[in-house]
């Protein structure tokens, strides 16, 4: 069996786009579990009434994504967990291919799918994700025509959680407090802590270029939220998970590209954007103590494990060689 969680936030708009979607699926061995993250539009009526199919886990208050789909995962027991945006429309096949490539594929633990762009379908948004060793997350393809150039069954650094499959076997070892994601960080880049310490204990991601989803870009959160959150974020994400040995040999870089989010705000100051950005630098700053204590959680990697994390993040490289 498989559950799909899907987070959502006053949705009711974006819901019945990406539910129709998975009512068309191909493989039908699965339950949507929505976790409405406390909505104050239609959404909790809209789904009593137009999917009685779905299970509703809703929260009393709005949360974040993080503690969202942690009462998801908590909410459900199936092997195989599938998280899906709820601003996505699934292509029908893309269910039974995002499973499928992890039933035969036993040496990866995630599988990534393609995300491409809702209004411009010929876009691709992600390929599989990537980190770099300044901090940076980032997406294959991101803007690029999709011309087949992503088309082969390979590894990626990680996958998107906007639509990505999970071994729950898996992502109960990588639980930090009883959380399979961190709370603290709330929303964005969420998914890229999973995957770096994914990546400690050495598990692999699988992109499957035939588990195709069309995207709406923040379509619930963006703007001045997601300005500041990945201003917070990138900062606190590679001081939780970088390994001491690389934070010797690259924390350099990251204070330029910590630097340079900081002079590009600056210069557009009068953007709500780059205020919010510099907002979530200064945030970053102040809870530095609490993430560096997070350190302690991560165990301490072994030449072998060290050597294959630093390969997944040389992934990055490469990808961003390509665009």
């Amino acid at each position: 069996m498989i559950d799909i969680i899907i987070p959502n936030y006053n949705g009711a708009d974006l819901l019945p786009t990406c539910l129709d979607a998975l009512r068309a699926q191909t493989r039908r061995d699965w339950l949507v579990t929505v976790v409405d993250d406390g909505s104050t539009d239609h959404s909790l009526a809209l789904l009593t009434t137009a999917y009685p199919e779905v299970r509703v886990v809703a929260l009393e208050r709005n949360r974040g994504l993080a503690a969202a789909v942690n009462a998801g995962l908590a909410a459900t027991s199936a092997p195989y967990v599938v998280l899906l945006n709820n601003d996505t429309e699934a292509t029908p096949h893309w269910l039974a291919e995002l499973i499928g490539a992890l039933e035969r594929y036993p040496a990866y633990g995630f599988a990534a799918s393609k995300l491409r762009l809702f209004d411009r379908r010929e876009m691709l948004h992600s390929a599989g994700d990537y980190y770099q060793f300044d901090g940076e997350p980032g997406s294959r393809g991101v803007w690029e025509r999709d011309r087949g150039q992503y088309d082969a069954l390979t590894e990626v650094f990680g996958p998107c959680a906007g639509a990505a499959a999970y071994r729950r076997a898996i992502l109960e070892t990588l639980a930090q407090s009883g959380r399979v994601f961190d709370e603290d960080l709330v929303m964005y880049c969420e998914d890229v802590d999973l995957n770096l310490r994914a990546r400690h204990h050495g598990v692999r991601t699988l992109f499957v270029p035939t588990a195709i989803v069309y995207h709406r870009l923040s379509a619930t959160g963006g703007g001045v939220l997601a300005s500041y959150y990945c201003g917070r974020n990138f900062l606190l994400v590679w001081i939780k998970n970088m390994p001491l040995p690389l934070v010797r040999r690259h924390w350099g870089a990251l204070c330029v590209s910590q630097l340079r989010f900081a002079f590009a705000s600056v210069r557009h100051l009068r953007e709500p954007a780059a205020r919010a950005r510099l907002r979530g630098q200064w945030a970053a700053l102040c809870a530095l103590p609490l993430f560096v204590g997070k350190r302690r959680q991560q165990s301490h990697l072994s030449d072998t494990t060290l050597a294959g994390f630093a390969a997944a993040l040389n992934l990055g490289l490469t990808a961003k060689a390509r665009m």
